[in-house]
């Protein structure tokens, strides 16, 4: 089975300077994925969910997000999650942006544990401000950051991995409760391999690994950079 992969020849048409296109579509039941464009001067406000959380990764440039109580500074790579279906807010570009968005339709179980527990939206986070981890499957100079947990905003996780040269990385056992999507960062030559199918990957490019294979994602060379985002969703129903 093929390893779903987006090129950076799929681009959405730019029209009054903001452009979004769906990719990997049918690849999960309950998740679409996103890439947008905003030019330089251009103010988007995006459409509403009531029945899904959305969750956004401004990969490239500079600007600011409003809602009707707060604004956040878009000044380096950021994750945003907005309140979904209670408060409208606009996007700006104080430079051409660049983002991949998650939106994810929320099940009855889903509701459930939210009402339980989640954190206060809208979610705001720099990758700057993430929290550094470790894990066994990483190598010894590999940095990660976590930037939303499990529990936060229904079943989203994401985080930051960032590696340079020979044996760094991550090299992982395959998890079956999670799909995840890669969304590769500036800088990045890295070879994925996903249950022995290998995939040359470069900055701009996502790609979806369903629960279960075993994968890595590593430098392609003793002198290039495996820099992605990580974003997850939990496969199970909710206890």
């Amino acid at each position: 089975m093929a390893v779903p992969v987006v090129k950076n020849d799929e681009r959405p048409v730019i029209e009054n300077g903001f452009g979004e296109i769906e990719v990997l579509k049918g690849t999960h039941k309950l998740v679409r994925c996103f890439k947008g464009e905003i030019k330089a001067g251009t103010t988007v406000h995006p459409q509403l969910f009531a029945d899904c959380g959305v969750f956004y990764c401004f990969v490239e440039g500079t600007g600011y997000i409003t809602t009707k109580k707060e604004a956040f500074n878009i000044k380096e790579l950021s994750f945003f999650c907005p309140d979904w279906a209670n408060d409208s807010y606009g996007i700006y570009a104080a430079t051409d942006m660049k983002y991949v968005k998650f939106v994810s339709a929320m099940v009855e179980s889903d509701w459930k544990h939210y009402e339980e527990t989640h954190s206060i939206l809208p979610f705001f986070k720099a990758a700057s401000n993430g929290q550094p981890y470790t894990q066994s499957c990483k190598g010894p100079n590999t940095m990660s950051w976590s930037i939303m947990s499990a529990g936060q905003a229904g079943r989203f996780l994401c985080g930051v991995v960032k590696g340079v040269g020979a044996g760094e990385g991550t090299v992982e056992k395959g998890h079956p409760s999670v799909d995840q999507w890669n969304v590769i960062l500036e800088g990045s030559d890295i070879l994925m391999d996903v249950d022995g199918e290998k995939v040359h990957h470069v900055a701009g490019e996502i790609s979806y690994i369903y629960a279960g294979p075993d994968h890595s994602l590593i430098p392609n060379g003793p002198d290039k950079t495996c820099y992605y985002i990580w974003f997850e969703h939990k496969t199970a129903e909710w206890e």
